[in-house]
């Protein structure tokens, strides 16, 4: 697997988004907010960067403003609950 060039991560709150650029394409990670939680709605990654841990990116950093921010999460999207699921250090956000 080839590491993405993902050195910044920008969370666009009024987008209710995370997006990442890599080679010029862009990677979505979109969410909804209310009443305590973070419920991940969807993460979109191009064809040309798949792979390569653009979505596990910006599902990580969905993860940890949840986690500053005191949420639970709702991992909606499949690869978001999938994630989850593999890394056990984000159990504690989930809600059950």
């Amino acid at each position: 697997m080839t590491i993405p060039a993902v050195s910044h991560i920008e969370h666009e709150p009024r987008q209710s988004r995370f997006i990442a650029r890599v080679e010029g394409e862009q990677a979505v990670l979109e969410y909804g907010k209310q009443a305590g939680r973070l419920t991940i709605t969807h993460t979109r990654v191009p064809a040309a960067i798949e792979g390569r841990g653009v979505a596990g990116a910006l599902t990580r950093a969905a993860l940890e403003y949840a986690r500053a921010q005191h949420l639970k999460v709702v991992p909606e999207c499949a690869y978001a609950a999938a994630f989850v699921q593999r890394h056990g250090e984000y159990a504690d956000l989930v809600e059950r």
